[in-house]
């Protein structure tokens, strides 16, 4: 959940003159809403944006992620909301899932005291069984990717007939991921009269285009965010993808020398669900959120500060005012999107000139995150490395030595069981070291005391994520095309990558970047896992990393690009079983290309099996004869 209604004690967004968000004009449940998260004083852009969407203005929006902004739209889209109205009356569009998620909770939050309210988050990776369901039983508020609100429109299961407002979030991560085409499709197909919403940490020429085509005389807002960190607070980083998190939580667990700890994640659900995690991994672990009874999360919090508890799992706002001492590791478990719930968030820890530990999970995709929490902190957070096998091993045998010897040190205790062992080894014949190394086989029970070296696949998938992006040239960033290509074809001879069809091509009008962004967007794929896009007339051919999880490949499966269905799957190599007249144009190089109009074929027009049966002749020329007697 963002916490981005509020501004950090230090800002001078604070001061006492400031308006509150009733006088903004945000009323009745709503105004409740935000009053119980603890909110008070707006940020600068809820106090430029508010005023303005709710009396009808378009506004085009210049803010770095964590300025406030997702409070700044979603409370005009509820307080004008009506309830009775069953299609969807607002859009959202984010660039990735995880921002989705993060604003649909945010809704969710600041709709808590609004009953009947139905909001739905719309992305790749969740099955459309759950989305057609509740588009069927009316949604109100829709927030999703561009990717998956195409397919929802080109099925024809989401209706935006009667839409009011729409908000373009992070408009330039959109456009930077290939997603232009799809934006501009999605607000062609929404009434002329609704209201819109441009966010963007920049405003390069293709934002002030698009501005212009689909915004109608809008206010230009530009705010940047005041933020800052304690110096004394430690900033690392690990790149892992979402299945590997409980994993590399549990490595960094075992070999960091921590006394209390809270665990960050997005939503209410995962809080107690990673507490149930680390509780079976043999970890004192508890979660708080919303939905827990003050009096508990008391208890909970007590039990944290008396050393009974030693993790505790949060969303944003059930942490908000947390303040324990003993708290010496934070860890965003989810990154949040906005700078200032990060802010908040690290916050807990290095209280009172005492030093902290923040460390967050980031995705390779959410790589791009970084350099906002850069900007809004003046801080660079540091890259660390998942704790090798070594290490955990060395401190599982460290603890081993401690409980040893703090055994040794019950002397009482070591003499009585000093004749046991001593009748054993009478009556047994066996070592006493054999003896003492059996007590250790009953004491450690099933679980191996030691990691396997040999067997750590999630050190090698941990690796992959955390491959350092392209070297990049000193004048303006750009690439040097030989090493990029030096790098590519040395990868490629390692069998790091695995070329995969895709079945959208030239014809349809596709470029990498579109390919680039739905895929890393639908799969959860970091840049750096592509390898060369090889676009023909019908199909693309992508390399991806060999490693890929079939996980993966299942999310991807159902992914369109500019509106068509994807189908992708391993490259073998050779055509497809259905006769085809442009065998040559897929891609095989041993083979003499040869030019279809020479052939008689019809060039990049849609292939014979695509059109319409009193189509297939619908030309100037004359059906073509057939090569050989029937």
């Amino acid at each position: 959940m963002t916490e981005d209604a509020a501004t950090p004690d230090t800002s001078p967004d604070d001061a006492p003159s400031s308006p509150g968000f009733e006088e903004l004009g945000i009323t009745g449940p709503v105004l409740a809403a935000v009053k119980g998260l603890g909110y008070e004083t707006p940020s600068a852009i809820q106090r430029e944006t508010i005023p303005l969407l709710l009396g009808g203005r378009d506004v085009l929006g210049t803010a770095q992620t964590g300025t406030g902004k997702t409070a700044a739209f979603a409370l005009p889209i509820l307080e004008n909301l009506d309830l009775q109205q069953r299609k969807p009356q607002a859009l959202v569009l984010a660039p990735t899932r995880e921002l989705a998620l993060q604003v649909a909770e945010a809704f969710e939050s600041y709709a808590a005291q609004m009953p009947g309210v139905h909001l739905l988050p719309v992305y790749g990776g969740q099955g459309y069984g759950v989305q057609l369901s509740a588009l069927r039983r009316g949604v109100h508020i829709v927030v999703g990717t561009p990717g998956r609100i195409m397919d929802h429109l080109a099925k024809g299961t989401l209706d935006l007939s009667e839409l009011k407002n729409l908000v373009l979030d992070e408009a330039d991560e959109m456009l930077k991921m290939g997603f232009a085409e799809d934006v501009e499709q999605i607000l062609a197909q929404t009434p002329e009269d609704k209201q819109v919403a441009l966010f963007s940490a920049t405003m390069p020429a293709t934002i002030r285009r698009l501005a212009q085509q689909y915004l109608h005389d809008p206010e230009e807002i530009s705010v940047k965010a005041k933020t800052t960190t304690n110096a004394n607070i430690t900033q690392r980083y690990l790149v892992v993808s979402y299945a590997q998190k409980v994993d590399a939580l549990t490595r960094i667990l075992e070999v960091e020398n921590f006394e209390g700890m809270i665990v960050f994640v997005r939503t209410k659900n995962e809080t107690e669900t990673l507490a149930e995690k680390l509780r079976a991994r043999g970890y004192s672990a508890a979660a708080i959120n919303g939905d827990i009874p003050q009096p508990m999360r008391e208890r909970t919090v007590g039990q944290l500060k008396d050393g009974k508890l030693d993790i505790l799992v949060a969303t944003d706002v059930a942490a908000r005012g947390l303040d324990v001492e003993r708290i010496s590791h934070v860890v965003n478990f989810d990154i949040p999107t906005d700078t200032e719930s990060y802010v908040h968030r690290i916050g807990r820890t290095g209280r009172a000139g005492r030093s902290g530990d923040a460390i967050s999970f980031i995705t390779p995709r959410e790589r791009y995150l970084l350099k906002h929490i850069e900007r809004a902190t003046r801080q660079q957070p540091t890259q660390m490395q998942l704790p090798t096998t070594e290490d955990v091993n060395s401190t599982r045998l460290a603890r081993f030595d401690d409980a040893i010897t703090g055994a040794l040190e019950e002397t009482g205790r070591i003499e009585a069981f000093r004749d046991i062992i001593a009748h054993y080894v009478r009556h047994h014949d066996v070592p006493e070291a054999d003896v003492a190394a059996a007590l250790a086989v009953v004491a450690q029970g099933e679980t191996p005391l030691l990691l396997d070296p040999e067997n750590d696949a999630l050190s090698a998938a941990v690796a992959a994520d955390n491959r350092p992006p392209r070297e990049r040239t000193e004048r303006g960033g750009s690439r040097d095309s030989r090493d990029d290509r030096g790098t590519r074809q040395e990868r490629r001879s390692r069998g790091d990558y695995t070329p995969y069809r895709i079945e959208v091509g030239r014809r349809h009008r596709v470029e990498p970047r579109q390919i680039v962004g739905a895929l890393a967007n639908e799969g959860g794929l970091g840049r750096d896992d592509f390898g060369a896009i090889t676009i023909r007339p019908d199909f693309s051919i992508v390399e991806l990393p060999s490693n890929l999880d079939h996980s993966v490949l299942d999310r991807l499966r159902d992914t369109r690009i500019s509106g068509r269905l994807i189908e992708i799957q391993r490259d073998s190599g050779r055509p497809s079983r259905a006769p085809r007249r442009d065998r040559d144009d897929r891609g095989h190089a041993d083979r003499p290309r040869r030019d279809r109009d020479d052939r008689g074929g019809y060039g990049d027009r849609p292939r014979r099996e695509d059109r319409p049966r009193d189509e297939h002749r619908a030309d100037d020329r004359p059906p073509r004869k057939p090569r050989h007697k029937d």
